[in-house]
């Protein structure tokens, strides 16, 4: 049995009380914060080391809280870059948020926008796996977006205190940044994409984003990266609205079926 079976056979049944909930959704999220932990050390001896101050540092993962995106800003303030092209390649970068709220909107509809916005602000790549397979495998439930808020609020705190501390061991240790920590980004988000190849969209916008850097790795100030992630983006959500107009249909042709053809259709 995998890991993953091991955990979607533990996952906390529909009908729980929001302190349940909660629990569960901070316990499901525990792997991927001890698998940030490199992340955010890297993040803060890098950033300090590239020459922003410990402030700035603090504040950019306290506001922005998206380590790819931090990361890529801080290569290119090191670089000298101006800040539209900062801005514009963590823009892209983020674009695959839409891939994101495509799949979880419709469990979280109907919930009122106080609720809403900070699902939607605190959403990271690690939340999104845990609630893809929560709704995945368990539906929605009364009481799931504290299972979805708990999980948010665990990566929130992880990752600022791991931030800090690789400010602290920054200062202190600046040799860090040659331990090769950022081994540890990658198997990350390898242990990320690879459950969530389940469908087209995915597979198809993983294949493209993974082609695409490759080919375009040689373009200056990682501009092969942005044109990766947007790709991917594109080819997900084109996928991902192609099918969900094909599975509607479906359903209103199954509407329309006489009884006794409804029976033969299930």
């Amino acid at each position: 049995m995998t890991a993953t079976e091991v955990l979607e056979r533990s996952d906390a049944p529909k009908s729980q009380t929001p302190l349940d909930e909660a629990w569960h959704g901070l316990r499901d999220t525990l792997p991927f914060m001890f698998g940030s932990i490199p992340f955010g050390l890297l993040f803060g001896t890098l950033a300090t080391g590239e020459g922003l101050s410990p402030l700035a540092t603090m504040a950019m993962s306290l506001f922005v809280f998206s380590g790819s995106a931090q990361f890529i800003a801080v290569v290119l303030l090191g670089a000298g870059s101006g800040i539209w092209v900062v801005w514009f390649a963590t823009f892209v970068l983020n674009l695959r948020h839409l891939l994101y709220a495509a799949t979880l909107v419709d469990h979280v509809r109907h919930l009122s926008q106080a609720w809403r916005f900070p699902l939607a602000a605190f959403l990271t790549d690690e939340t999104f796996a845990v609630m893809e397979r929560r709704y995945r495998t368990q539906g929605g439930g009364a009481n799931a977006h504290w299972y979805y808020i708990a999980s948010c609020i665990g990566m929130y705190l992880n990752w600022q205190t791991w931030t800090f501390l690789g400010i602290t061991i920054g200062q202190r240790f600046p040799q860090v940044q040659n331990w090769g920590l950022e081994f540890a980004m990658v198997v990350t988000f390898i242990g990320i994409v690879v459950p969530l190849l389940t469908s087209m969209p995915y597979f198809a916008a993983a294949v493209t984003a993974g082609l695409v850097a490759v080919i375009a790795n040689p373009l200056p100030y990682k501009l092969g990266l942005m044109l990766a992630a947007l790709a991917g983006i594109v080819v997900g959500v084109v996928l991902d609205i192609r099918k969900r107009g094909l599975r509607l249909t479906t359903e209103e042709d199954a509407a329309h079926l006489a009884p006794e053809e409804k029976k033969t259709w299930a």
